[in-house]
């Protein structure tokens, strides 16, 4: 019986997070299934766009730190 393979179970594959012997099955999925192939390289093209995202604090956020700071005697030196 062939095992079908989840979504998750990619994502445990990229993160490392499973056993050898499931690797290599999924590894063999991905060989001979094009789909699970396209959505494995969609995962690894999504994580890597995360991977560039650098959040900053919206200028809301950072007034109200400012302000916190200047409040308490924080303020720069």
């Amino acid at each position: 019986m062939t095992k079908l393979f989840t979504p998750n179970d990619l994502v445990r594959y990229i993160y490392q997070e499973m056993p050898e012997v499931e690797q290599e099955l999924l590894m063999q999925a991905l060989r001979d299934d094009q789909d699970l192939m396209q959505e494995y390289l969609e995962m690894l093209s999504t994580i890597e766009s995360l991977d560039q995202i650098r959040p900053l604090p919206s200028e809301k956020v950072v007034k109200a730190i400012k302000s916190r700071a200047h409040s308490t005697g924080l303020q720069k030196v």
